[in-house]
Parts: structure tokens; C-alpha cells; sequence
């Protein structure tokens, strides 16, 4: 959810610049079930077009219609979808719809607090009373960045802190170190891109690779094993090793080691991780046994992955097990809700 909050946030900032008024439409409470659950945010603009999503893409346009009002007037409102009558969905999700605007001390707070890797907030208030009825001040969105706190409507009032509202947290951005730089690091650097995470690359130097071989990453970096930094590795952080070199994953683990990532993969075979570890243990006889432990070799999920994109998706899909805390399974097998 991070990284879709980022996104609307650099749109709007964008649109901002052009002069566009902007409404942000906020999913705040859901009666039954949902494509998405509240907390998912669609930012438009006067010109029609908009960025995010509170659904599957069944809603947006009758929400693009209903912020009209908002657009009007320049005042929130809270609308409701009944997606029971409409498409045949189990429930009723409520949006609020504000207007939207950037302050520069807002910008420059939200920059700081993603490189500093740090957890923010937002509150969305709403009243269930003035559901599809007329735009109220009583409505809006307060986001909490550290000590300070913003809004995105500059008419939106006080309100009373027993007003109903929507809280939502959100992490660092999820950050995935891959060590290597062959095809199928390209194919897994997109692909994370894709899915909203920070892509670093290090590649060894002898590989000769620009930054442009890796569309989607963030940084490409050429350091000598010696010299690695790993400082910026945290528990909100993925590592992957896929050299294809047995010499480098070794070197690259020596200098990991002390490091504690979200998740630790290692690509290739059992026989060939059972030697790596040989060989790091020969070197590193006092490693604890929880380090090795926890990586994952071979890394990725088995759903019969050959390629490099389907190799892909087979890491992207165990990271995420991982930080979702679930265990791979069919969701047809799944006894409950898809989102519990």
C-alpha cells in the first residue's frame, strides 16, 4: 500500500504543477466483501483522468461522476457503491471524496520521511449521516508524518475525535536487494518494480553493466566484496543472491552476514546451496545456525517455473508469503474470506 500512496502523491504533485484541480476518493468502510479492502485510494483530475484504483475497475467511473460535486463545490462528501444490485458483489464499500492539493512543507517532509525509511499514518474522517448527500466540511484526510501533521483540503474543519474515521499505517517501502546482474536479474528487477518495491542491484564490477540494463531498479552498484555496504539492509528488506557464480554467492554471504533481511533467497539447486553453505561454514565455523536457516535455497515457490519471468514470479511469490506471514496454497483450498 505504500508504494500506491507514494504514486498518488508524485502525480498529484505533478498535476499540481500543471494547475489541474484534483478530488482523492478513499475507500473508508466496507459492508460484506470487496475487490479491495478500505484504504485503497484513486486520485483524479478536471481533466478526466485519474490515477489508482478502488476496485477492480468496475467503480471508478461512477466514482470519476460523483467527485463532480466535489470539483463543484470544492467541499468533501462521502458517496456510497452498492455492489450488490450493480454487479453482483457480496457488499457496499463508502468513499470519501476530497479535494486535493500539495503543500511544498508536505512534499518535502513526505521525500525525507521514504528515505529515511520511517512509518507514517493517515486518518480519514467521514460521517455516515451524510452518505450521497450534500458536501460537508466535517470530511477529510489528516496525514501524520512523524511530529507534523497535513491535509490534503484546506477547508476541511476541526473534527471530533469521537468521529468516525479510518486509520491506516504504513511501512517503509519494501526494498529488494539483488545480487547479480545475468538475464533472469533483469527479468526479477521488473517485475518487482512492477509490483511497487525499491530494486537495488549489485552487480559484481567485472560484469560491466549500466543502470540501463535494469529499467525498473533504483540504484545499480559495482562495489568489491570488501567494500559492500549493507547498512541499508533492514527487516523490511529482501535479498536475493543470483550470481550464477558459486565463488561470488560466497563472497556475497561473507558480507551478508551479519545482516537480518525480511527474506534471504538463493537461487539455484539444493546440491549446489548444500555446498555453498559448506564452503561459509569453513570459513565462518561459529555462524549461528538460525542464519542459515532462514534462507531460502532454492528460492521461489514450486510452481514449475523454467524461464527467467516465471522464475520470477516464483521469488516475488514467496517474498510476499513471507511478509504476508500465509503458507502457499490454492485459494479454492481456502476455508473463509480471501482477505481475513
Amino acid at each position: 500500500m505504500t508504494h500506491e500512496f507514494k504514486e498518488l502523491i508524485v502525480q498529484g504533485i505533478q498535476w499540481q504543477e500543471q494547475d489541474i484541480p484534483m478530488v482523492l476518493a478513499t475507500v473508508v468502510a466496507l459492508d460484506g466483501s470487496s475487490y479491495r479492502r478500505p484504504g485503497v485510494r484513486m486520485l483524479m483530475n478536471a481533466h478526466g483522468e485519474w490515477k489508482g484504483a478502488v476496485s477492480g475497475g468496475c467503480v471508478e467511473k461512477e466514482v470519476y461522476h460523483q467527485a463532480q460535486q466535489v470539483f463543484k463545490t470544492g467541499q468533501a462528501r462521502l458517496m456510497s457503491y452498492d455492489g450488490r444490485f450493480r454487479l453482483g458483489c457480496e457488499g457496499t464499500i463508502y468513499i470519501v471524496l476530497e479535494p486535493f492539493s500539495v503543500g511544498s512543507a508536505f512534499a518535502k517532509a513526505f521525500t525525507t520521511l521514504l528515505k529515511d525509511r520511517a512509518t507514517f499514518s493517515c486518518t480519514t474522517y467521514y460521517d455516515r449521516t451524510t452518505c450521497n448527500e450534500k458536501p460537508t466540511k466535517k470530511i477529510g484526510t489528516l496525514v501524520h508524518l512523524g511530529k507534523e501533521t497535513y491535509g490534503f483540503d484546506a477547508s476541511f474543519e476541526e473534527i471530533d475525535k469521537d468521529q468516525a474515521h479510518f486509520f491506516q499505517e504504513f511501512p517503509p517501502l519494501l526494498q529488494l536487494y539483488i545480487f547479480g546482474a545475468e538475464h533472469d536479474a533483469v527479468a526479477l528487477s521488473n517485475m518487482a518494480s512492477n509490483v511497487g518495491w525499491e530494486v537495488h542491484i549489485i552487480a559484481p564490477p567485472d560484469e560491466q553493466k549500466t543502470s540501463a540494463y535494469f529499467s525498473g531498479a533504483s540504484s545499480l552498484q559495482t562495489p568489491t566484496f570488501e567494500t559492500l555496504d549493507t547498512s541499508g539492509i533492514d527487516n523490511t528488506t529482501a535479498v536475493v543472491l543470483m550470481t550464477h557464480s558459486f565463488h561470488k554467492d560466497i563472497q556475497y554471504l561473507m558480507a551478508l552476514r551479519d545482516t537480518q533481511p525480511l527474506y534471504f533467497g538463493l537461487l539455484g539447486p539444493l546440491h549446489r546451496r548444500e555446498r555453498v553453505f559448506s564452503e561459509f561454514l569453513e570459513r565462518f565455523p561459529d555462524t549461528e545456525p538460525e542464519f542459515l536457516e532462514k534462507i531460502h535455497g532454492p528460492a521461489g515457490i514450486n510452481i514449475g517455473a523454467e524461464n527467467a519471468s516465471e522464475i520470477a514470479i516464483s521469488i516475488i511469490a514467496e517474498i510476499l508469503t513471507v511478509l504476508r506471514k500465509q503458507q502457499p496454497m490454492s485459494l479454492r483450498e481456502k476455508q473463509g474470506a480471501i482477505h481475513e
